[in-house]
């Protein structure tokens, strides 16, 4: 069980461009941004309620660029749980969360639960030729065996008490025996 006395601590992950930023800062603000502005690292913080009790969050956002392969596991020591993001618009960003996101995230932080986040889902009612399906997501989840997996959209603000939500339960659930993530 997490400590009351120490906020949880959310680390987003995925490529650039797939709406990380967008989630959080809609979440916390309850406003869409207007403008992109490309991440290295930002905290947020909130707080959810979840069966009844309130718990504090640490939001961490990290950049998902390439440029970034060596500080981004710095954002990684004492994560509670990952929300790997990927654009169900973006073909490329659903492969690269078993080719790149997963890999990355065990290595460093093996025992942390993970919640797999497709973003973007209001641009499925538009005619894209590769949008991911639920059913692509659902195999993912369980390919990857994160915890649940949970769609949003943050220019709707649809789904987004879901997926913080989701992250909360994922760390109640946490087996005791698990270590904690560290970066030596």
């Amino acid at each position: 069980m997490v400590s009351r006395n120490r906020p949880i601590k959310i680390t987003t992950v995925g490529d650039g461009m797939v709406g990380k930023t967008c989630m959080l800062i809609t979440y916390t603000k309850k406003e869409f941004p207007t403008e992109y502005i490309p991440t290295v690292f930002d905290n947020y913080v909130d707080s959810v309620s979840v069966n009844g009790q309130q718990f504090q969050m640490t939001l961490w956002d990290t950049a998902g660029q390439e440029d970034y392969e060596r500080l981004r596991p710095l954002s990684y020591p004492n994560t509670d749980c990952f929300l790997l993001c990927f654009s169900v618009s973006a073909r490329s960003s659903f492969e690269n969360v078993a080719s790149k996101w997963h890999p990355e995230i065990k290595a460093h932080c093996p025992n942390v639960p993970i919640v797999l986040v497709g973003t973007k889902v209001d641009l499925r009612n538009q005619e894209t030729i590769d949008i991911i399906t639920p059913r692509d997501c659902n195999k993912m989840r369980k390919r990857i065996k994160a915890v649940k997996y949970v769609e949003c959209s943050a220019i709707k603000q649809e789904g987004l008490d879901d997926v913080f939500m989701e992250a909360v339960k994922a760390v109640l659930k946490k087996p005791p025996s698990r270590k904690p993530c560290y970066i030596l």
